[in-house]
């Protein structure tokens, strides 16, 4: 008698995580192949980026920023700042470079997005961890005072780029040249988050309007959790970017349920 083995059919969690792994080897893959020098210029381009703005500080000669080092200040600031815009600029770009992907069943739009933040999330990780080493080995003050605040806001600004590149990636399709508004949003947002520019010299009424933006309370929060002798500005609150980051992600979800059809068949 002949016997036929059974197999049990997959389930959708299985098959999910199967598809998020393919994607993931993908894009890290493609990020790191893209050219010779891909892998360097992800830790060179923040590196400039601090470098220059160091330069731009010590020729106006401010050594301490609210009482914490000009070099500790500004690496902090851009460090957690490139956490949200990096995981936002990927997820917002996503569906145009996966398009191909969607032709295959078992891909739907939504997981390319979600694994793009995920890679670019453990990116920015490292990073982080190579400018905390580096910082310590120059004899910058990075050492964490408060560690779990540091981590708990590091995750909060992955979950607004999550969030925002969500909600921007539908925008960018749907509608031509959203691009260039989101890319003066995104200009907006970084010169208004303490990145940059020490907000607590700006005077009210004006600063109350700045503590709108939710990644200003991320920025100022990892500042005081590195360093408890950093006079933060007041209403600094870690639940206001949680908030801000949920809202944008059910927003995001619920664009990508409503024009999936759409966004595939683009």
């Amino acid at each position: 008698m002949v016997q036929y083995d059974y197999v049990h059919p997959r389930t959708p969690l299985s098959i999910t995580l199967s598809v998020w792994n393919a994607l993931f080897l993908r894009e890290s893959v493609a990020r790191l192949s893209a050219g010779r020098i891909a892998w360097l210029w992800l830790l060179a381009e923040p590196v400039l980026q601090i470098s220059i703005m160091l330069f731009m500080f010590i020729v106006i000669r401010m050594r301490v920023v609210g009482g914490m080092s000009t070099e500790a200040w500004l690496i902090i600031g851009m460090v957690f700042f490139l956490m949200f815009k990096r995981a936002a600029v990927q997820v917002q770009n996503a569906l145009g470079a996966n398009r191909a992907l969607f032709t295959y069943r078992q891909v739907k739009p939504i997981d390319t997005l979600l694994v793009r933040a995920g890679l670019e999330g453990f990116i920015t990780t490292l990073i982080a961890i190579i400018f905390g080493v580096g910082g310590i080995f120059f004899g910058i003050p990075l050492i964490p005072d408060d560690p779990l605040t540091v981590l708990l806001v590091f995750f909060g600004m992955w979950l607004m780029g999550l969030g925002f590149g969500l909600v921007s990636s539908v925008a960018v399709q749907l509608i031509p040249k959203m691009s260039v508004v989101l890319g003066i949003v995104s200009t907006v947002l970084y010169l208004t988050s303490g990145v940059i520019l020490p907000v607590s010299n700006i005077p009210p009424p004006y600063r109350d309007w700045l503590m709108v933006n939710p990644l200003l309370h991320g920025t100022e929060a990892a500042r005081m959790g590195v360093s408890a002798y950093y006079h933060g500005i007041t209403g600094v609150d870690v639940s206001y970017l949680y908030k801000c980051a949920i809202i944008f992600i059910f927003f995001g979800l619920v664009l990508h349920r409503r024009f999936e059809a759409k966004l595939t068949s683009l």
